[in-house]
């Protein structure tokens, strides 16, 4: 018989994420205390934060946040991002001694705009310049790891439970309209530092719940199209599948749900004639990019957050609504420590995407 307290029945990670219809910005402090309600769905080999709307002064600018093993790792690592980006500033990224993160690494950030030569030359557009550029390092320079490379955004993560990963990257400081979290329980891969979620590329970052019993498949695909998987994660690759789907292919973020989350083909065959067609021709184009196995995720994007359950519903998530913030956590507990009343309370359906957007005219800073 199962005793509450007595016997640890693990759900596997912990998810959380907060959203401003109208462009308000607030601090991660509140993040802070969300994921923290769901401290023993982690054990403390992996934390992490994305913000969006926290650097508005470097707006146009791609913020790199970088890990480095050792100073010779850096300096390899700045001699090419100089020669091919513009650099309006570097720093350290500001952190405070905390006793539950230990063996950090050197933490740096840089506001960088592609060299137009460099950018010319390529004859790429300047987004896929960044992202080759981004895979040059994480693959080519040893000990160097850009974990962060979206404009207006930037992730902050470490090993350690997410409520002190928080704390020691000092998120009460930094202000977005938009933020998501993470509290890591890793079952068949390692904790380390480049291994927290969230995994981002670009502007898009990927907080998980789960496990992706398709990893070798997507990961195969994905792979002929430049990307390389190498932080020994399946969470990894849906980074790069939203990228992909939503920035190379152009489908929208309700179709890139429906291809990761594609109904089974007897729903299918259940729809309206259009809605079929739709559903028919992304299931067998992108067949390969279906992803398989229980998960919620939460994926932040430019101007926006979605949400999205696995086909069956085997990962829990539950979401709320109050004024013009939507709040989504594994959790209801996690909602409520934001929030102790809500206008509408409610669990998506099994492969049900729910997509908020920002309209900063309506009042954002």
């Amino acid at each position: 018989m199962y005793q509450e307290g007595k016997v640890r029945i693990p759900s596997g990670c912990a998810v959380t994420g907060m959203i401003s219809r109208t462009g308000q910005r607030f601090s991660g402090e509140a993040m802070i205390r969300s994921i923290a309600t769901m401290h023993d769905r982690s054990n403390g080999l992996g934390g992490g934060f994305a913000g969006y709307g926290i650097y508005p002064h470097y707006a146009e600018c791609y913020a790199f946040h970088i890990f480095y093993d050792d100073p010779k790792a850096k300096r390899k690592c700045e001699e090419f991002l100089n020669r091919h980006f513009e650099m309006a500033d570097l720093s350290k990224i500001p952190t405070r001694k905390h006793p539950n993160i230990v063996n950090e690494p050197m933490i740096w950030r840089y506001f960088l705009v592609p060299l137009k030569v460099k950018l010319d030359a390529s004859q790429l557009d300047e987004k896929e310049f960044v992202v080759r550029c981004v895979t040059k390092i994480n693959v080519e320079i040893q000990g160097a790891y850009v974990f962060s490379c979206g404009k207006n955004m930037g992730v902050f993560k470490a090993v350690g439970f997410p409520e002190d990963v928080g704390e020691f990257y000092r998120l009460e400081d930094y202000k977005g309209y938009c933020w998501t979290s993470h509290g890591r329980y890793p079952t068949n891969t390692p904790g380390w530092w480049g291994g927290a979620h969230p995994f981002a590329i670009l502007d898009y970052s990927v907080v998980h719940n789960g496990e992706i019993s398709s990893y070798d498949a997507n990961r195969r695909y994905i792979e002929m199209f430049g990307y390389k998987c190498t932080l020994q994660t399946d969470t990894e690759v849906i980074a790069y599948i939203f990228d992909y789907l939503n920035r190379c292919c152009g489908l929208s973020m309700e179709e890139v749900a429906k291809v990761i989350a594609a109904p089974f083909w007897s729903t299918i065959a259940q729809k309206s004639d259009v809605d079929r067609e739709e559903a028919a021709f992304l299931r067998k184009r992108f067949g390969s990019l279906l992803i398989t196995g229980p998960f919620s995720i939460m994926v932040g994007f430019e101007n926006g957050l979605m949400a999205l359950n696995d086909r069956l519903k085997l990962r829990s998530m539950v979401v709320g609504e109050k004024g013009d913030m939507v709040c989504i956590a594994s959790e209801e507990c996690a909602l409520r420590e934001i929030y102790s009343d809500f206008d509408r309370i409610y669990h998506p359906k099994g492969g049900e995407a729910v997509i908020i957007r920002v309209d900063h005219r309506e009042g954002g800073e």
